[in-house]
């Protein structure tokens, strides 16, 4: 008997041992890094999670509930009406809308809306980063059309780096070397947002870090490297994501040194120093040159996807302590060690991602109701734009549908976990990049 995703979600909690300690928790969002979150913090013994609306991952793991991640109000009743002790918020968007703010004094694991606008707006992100003495790229803003050209000539020789200002979902950002289609793309973004970002070119190879943060002080997790566009050798469209691996090579202890230096640490003493401290996770776009200097690309106000799928096992059994802490500002006194390991994930998108992803087909290879086996030497599924139908068959819903994570102790074995388990999986048209960190060394036999 087919029974729908909440009730099982329920029937898991129900069979659970009740703790006089259980602490529930809200977890906002519906994505592959919701399903990530959402399996950290399900390995705390004493947690009772409920997903708002979440997917059929997180289902299995708590319960979902049918409010919106933008719906704050309904949020806020939710939370009010399970009385949780913690609210974790995935996607940017409610926290650019003053979520946490209107939390008030409940526990948020995500930044109020003023600090939020590090990602709602690329230039107050640029104008905090000159505040904090942050190294980042030249750059001008421009808020109107007839200052459009003059930005554009002072950026010329090199390719254009524009910026919508605002938030885009991961696709705001045009570098070109097509000066109409850069002009083409700035237009609209001031059409759209009221102004737009243009600045230098930076040479070099990308990075992320996530930073755990609060008033007390800073945590950095290993450093990951994001697959944006959609084809191997890094061809094609910009897309959501389309793997990541962890930690990253590039990020030499002499270049994490460098970032806690002038980034971190500035950041840092700039938030904590507000009416109310930042307190949630920052997410550091790096761009490392040849000099193995560190620059400041962008800032996110939530963990990366899929970043975070590639970050989260290392806080091992202690998520919910972690984010609890940092909701407290506390978290100078979280004493964990992260655990050992390489971690390496593969995004699964719909065919005609990312122009026009194609849904609504039946996925095999994916049993819903089978709890995943994570950890080292193993190799598991995060659910993203994904439903089930009548019969509790798995259906495609979104362009990026699932990734696949492999977990072991060398980024080639994460990779080989990883790749085999993503053989198992069928979906009509689907496609997926074969070299993922073929940067870092990684071999990937089906690309000989």
């Amino acid at each position: 008997m087919n029974l729908p995703a909440s009730y099982v979600g329920l029937m898991v909690l129900m069979s659970r041992p009740q703790r006089m300690d259980t602490r529930r928790v809200l977890l906002v969002g519906s994505g592959g890094r919701e399903h990530a979150l959402a399996m950290a913090l399900s390995r705390h013994a004493s947690v009772e999670l409920h997903t708002a609306p979440g997917n059929p991952g997180t289902a299995r793991l708590g319960t979902n509930h049918q409010v919106g991640s933008g719906d704050v109000q309904g949020l806020l009743n939710l939370a009010t009406e399970l009385d949780v002790h913690l609210v974790v918020v995935g996607p940017e968007a409610p926290l650019c809308d003053g979520l946490a703010d209107a939390l008030g004094d409940r526990l948020c694991f995500g930044p109020v809306a003023a600090h939020a606008a590090l990602e709602g707006s690329k230039s107050f992100a640029k104008t905090t980063m000159e505040a904090a003495g942050v190294p980042t790229a030249e750059h001008v803003i421009v808020r109107r059309a007839g200052a459009l050209g003059e930005a554009l000539d002072r950026f010329a020789g090199a390719p254009w780096v524009i910026k919508q200002d605002g938030l885009a979902g991961g696709k705001g950002v045009l570098v070109s070397e097509d000066r109409e289609q850069a002009e083409a793309f700035a237009l609209s973004a001031i059409s759209t947002a009221g102004s737009v970002v243009i600045e230098a070119f930076l040479p070099g190879e990308e990075a992320s870090m996530l930073v755990l943060m609060d008033a007390s002080g800073y945590r950095c997790l290993p450093a990951s490297q994001d697959h944006k566009r959609v084809g191997e050798g890094d061809a094609g469209p910009n897309t959501g994501g389309m793997g990541a691996y962890c930690p990253a090579p590039v990020v030499t202890p002499e270049v994490q040194a460098k970032v806690e230096e002038r980034i971190v640490a500035p950041m840092h003493a700039h938030l904590s120093s507000q009416d109310v401290p930042y307190r949630g996770v920052l997410y550091v776009g790096l761009m490392i040159d040849e000099h193995q200097d560190p620059y400041v690309v962008e800032f996110n106000v939530r963990f990366g996807d899929p970043e975070c799928q590639v970050t989260m096992p290392f806080l091992g059994d202690h998520a919910l302590d972690w984010f609890t802490a940092v909701a407290k500002d506390e978290l100078s006194g979280v004493t964990h060690p992260l655990t050992s390991c390489s971690l390496l994930t593969v995004v699964l998108a719909s065919e005609g991602y990312p122009s026009s992803a194609v849904t609504g087909r039946p996925i095999g290879g994916i049993e819903l109701d089978v709890p995943a086996v994570t950890g080292q030497g193993h190799a598991w599924v995060n659910l993203a734009g994904v439903k089930e139908d009548d019969d509790g068959t798995p259906i495609s819903s979104g362009g990026r549908v699932l990734s696949v994570t492999g977990m072991s102790d060398s980024l080639q074995a994460a990779a080989d976990l990883a790749y085999a388990r993503l053989a198992s999986i069928d979906l009509e048209g689907a496609h997926h990049r074969r070299d993922i960190a073929a940067k870092a060394g990684v071999q990937h036999p089906e690309m000989n």
